[in-house]
């Protein structure tokens, strides 16, 4: 379906590992949101980025991957499109990956920029994986990688292994919650959903 009006551009970036019994097919049916978004009928069709130097969205069959570097015009209802395309990459994920979705806000200009004004630019950070245990991983290890640059700038690397032993203790909590919850039949809380990010600031685009 034809976009009239597209106020960001959208890049998405990442690479999952797929299990090896993952084919093309299932692979397509699983990003068909995000084709259909950009209004192909195919995977192949649609895995083109607006963008001539990034690769796109790319089945890497001899390592079983998915590679994505793919930018989309678009608006803030993508949200719903990649929510429903992570879910549908969990059931074909080998183990946990982030995925990082970028809105730049296209309607946004140098004028507006030195009147004050601030963009509308978006970043959002998503987790797919196997099951729970593999989501958090990937999410402890981005949440260490994070805190270790910072705290870096103020202390030795050496003496930061109690910070990483504290966020291991919120992670098992973490998971003990939930593996309580689903044992006694009730909703997960605290789980983070399989999301995270944060908003503001112009991201730089990825290409590789």
């Amino acid at each position: 379906m034809p976009r009239y009006t597209t106020p960001f551009e959208i890049h998405v970036h990442g690479q999952v590992p797929l299990r090896t019994d993952v084919q093309f097919e299932q692979l397509q049916e699983a990003l068909r949101p995000l084709w259909k978004y950009a209004g192909a009928r195919s995977l192949s069709a649609g895995a083109t980025s607006s963008y001539e130097e990034e690769p796109g969205i790319q089945f890497n069959d001899k390592e079983h991957l998915l590679q994505v570097c793919w930018t989309v015009p678009g608006d803030m209802d993508f949200k719903q499109t990649i929510d429903e395309a992570c879910m549908n990459i969990n059931e074909l994920a080998a183990s946990g990956s982030a995925i990082e979705v970028t809105f730049y806000d296209t309607e946004f200009d140098e004028d507006d920029e030195q009147s004050g004004a601030e963009s509308r630019d978006d970043f959002v950070v998503l987790f797919v994986g196997p099951n729970p245990a593999a989501i958090m991983q990937v999410q402890r290890d981005l949440l260490v990688q994070d805190l270790i640059g910072l705290m870096e700038r103020h202390f030795d690397g050496a003496e930061l292994g109690g910070v990483v032993s504290e966020v291991d203790k919120l992670f098992a909590q973490r998971f003990d919650t939930l593996v309580s919850s689903l044992a006694l039949g009730k909703p997960p809380s605290g789980t983070g959903g399989g999301h995270g990010g944060h908003g503001g600031g112009r991201k730089p685009r990825h290409l590789h």
